[in-house]
């Protein structure tokens, strides 16, 4: 398709990673002109009237929860979340990875607009080379003038540092992330206080995804106005879209909010390889339910998704086709929990630990049909009733895919195997 990139705007321009290259492309001028044009208060207005809303599952409206922080006189922190392990998505690893300095300037921007002199990026603990790259182009932002005392000639200070994580899920938590950052276990804390009161080493802070800190640079350049002609009132602007599955064109697109599911689909992802058809979608990661072949048209916004039954999250939209088991479907995404589980609450490290061992069961086929209300019994238990929202992610696939595909999961019980020729889920190995 013919369109225009904002934050994958690294397809278009080679190099983009390159300081020089950046630069000549318009790269650092947001900034300038944030430093020049804008008081902090007036950043903080900007960043609500886009409508901004966070990109990394939850879709919190990025200028109310800048606007959170206490005006006491602490010291203040902004710390970005690229620890993407949500399965089926990979936006923030192109990001990071193609064009470092766009994040970089992102949040220089928003650490001048919520007074933070300190900034870290947590990467995930697989994303070496996207780790080395910040690491690199942070290098260059400092020794550009762009990083360190009195940025630009202002009065602005700021200092950044990249922090690689240990490979944990649960750390994708932002008060997890919080505790790894400090150096402790990645546990999820009670809350509230919530970080913007008490976050990093107790002081006030603002947690934000790295594809919206990505976003403030275009904001400041093209103004509010121009993100909100995108999309929908309640959910305005660009989305990166990670597509995956038995589609012609896996990968990421920038889509404005509210394109159609099929859109994405059909157009971008140039519609389904031959011989395959739909059998479902995940439209926001693995965390959230499934939808199905007659919710096509369904507007990908964060109201209209709901409204259909799902949430955009993280928008890891996994596209299953009809030769897919969706009782080893399940089974693989509910061990991956169970592994990523931290254990510290009892629903969570039990329930997940048994819904896993029920699902390996009936797609073994040595289940019964009472094991199939048990996995809805199980998740019961789990729902609303966990420390953080890891147990509830656990269950938002599996029982979509029970509510939709019962009869399949019959099958594995009557017939004692996969209807489809699946093979027998291996414990070990998958």
């Amino acid at each position: 398709m013919n369109q225009t990139y904002y934050l994958l705007r690294n397809r278009e321009i080679p190099d983009i990673d390159q300081m020089a290259v950046y630069r000549a492309h318009g790269g650092y001028e947001a900034l300038a002109e944030a430093l020049k044009q804008y008081q902090p208060e007036a950043l903080v207005d900007l960043v609500k009237r886009s409508g901004l809303r966070g990109r990394g599952g939850a879709g919190f409206p990025t200028g109310v929860k800048w606007g959170f922080l206490p005006k006491d006189g602490r010291p203040r922190y902004l710390v970005v979340n690229s620890d993407e392990a949500e399965p089926g998505t990979f936006k923030d690893r192109e990001l990071i990875e193609k064009n470092p300095h766009q994040l970089i300037e992102g949040m220089i921007i928003s650490s001048y607009a919520i007074g933070a002199t300190e900034a870290y990026v947590y990467c995930r603990g697989e994303f070496l080379y996207g780790s080395e790259q910040l690491k690199r182009a942070v290098k260059e932002a400092y020794e550009a003038g762009f990083l360190g005392s009195n940025i630009l000639g202002s009065n602005f200070s700021l200092n950044l540092f990249v922090y690689r994580g240990a490979g944990a899920y649960i750390c994708g938590e932002e008060s997890a992330l919080l505790e790894s950052l400090e150096g402790r276990r990645g546990n999820p804390r009670l809350k509230p206080p919530f970080p913007a009161v008490a976050g990093l080493y107790g002081m006030p802070t603002i947690v934000n995804n790295v594809e919206t800190i990505a976003n403030v640079p275009q904001i400041v350049t093209h103004g509010a106005e121009w993100y909100t002609s995108m999309g929908t009132e309640k959910s305005p602007g660009l989305k990166i879209m990670s597509v995956s599955g038995k589609v012609n064109r896996p990968g990421n697109y920038e889509i404005p909010l509210a394109t159609p599911l099929r859109t994405l689909i059909d157009e971008y992802a140039g519609g389904m390889q031959e011989g395959r058809t739909i059998k479902c979608i995940i439209p926001g990661g693995s965390s959230v339910p499934l939808l199905m072949p007659d919710q096509l048209d369904t507007p990908l916004d964060y109201e209209s998704i709901l409204q259909a039954g799902s949430m955009l999250g993280s928008g890891g939209c996994i596209v299953l086709d009809d030769t897919v088991c969706i009782v080893k479907a399940s089974a693989r995404l509910v061990k991956f929990y169970r592994e990523e589980s931290c254990g510290k609450c009892t629903p969570c490290r039990e329930g997940t630990y048994w819904n896993a061992d029920v699902l390996e069961r009936i797609e073994a086929g040595e289940g019964s049909e009472r094991d199939i209300d048990l996995l809805m019994d199980i998740a019961d238990n789990i729902n609303g009733k966990c420390f953080c929202p890891l147990g509830d992610a656990s269950i938002g696939f599996l029982v979509s895919a029970i509510k939709h595909f019962r009869d399949e999961f019959e099958a594995h019980v009557r017939e004692h195997r996969c209807p489809l020729g699946a093979k027998v889920y291996d414990t070990v190995n998958n």
